[in-house]
């Protein structure tokens, strides 16, 4: 896994009405001035593309979501190390 915002994105994207595809939001991004093809949306979604931080606001932007509702916690703190306990 290479991001935890995939699963968000999609979902964001699937709460449009009528939902945006996959090729609708690479061309909103596009618009926006962030070249990136459907492939590479559809990478993101999946996990497998890294997402950088201008990546993920142009992401909420074009969503109409907050930054933080794509952000997965729960991911995130399964990918923390164990905190230490002081001895």
């Amino acid at each position: 896994m290479l991001n935890i915002i995939g699963k968000h994105v999609r979902e964001a994207r699937h709460k449009f009405k009528p939902t945006l595809t996959q090729e609708e939001l690479a061309a909103r991004l596009q618009v926006a001035g962030w070249k990136i093809s459907r492939e590479s949306l559809a990478k993101i979604e999946t996990g497998m593309r890294t997402v950088t931080d201008i990546e993920l606001m142009a992401l909420a932007k074009t969503l109409k979501v907050s930054a933080e509702s794509l952000l997965d916690k729960q991911a995130f703190e399964s990918l923390r190390p164990p905190k230490k306990k002081r001895g």
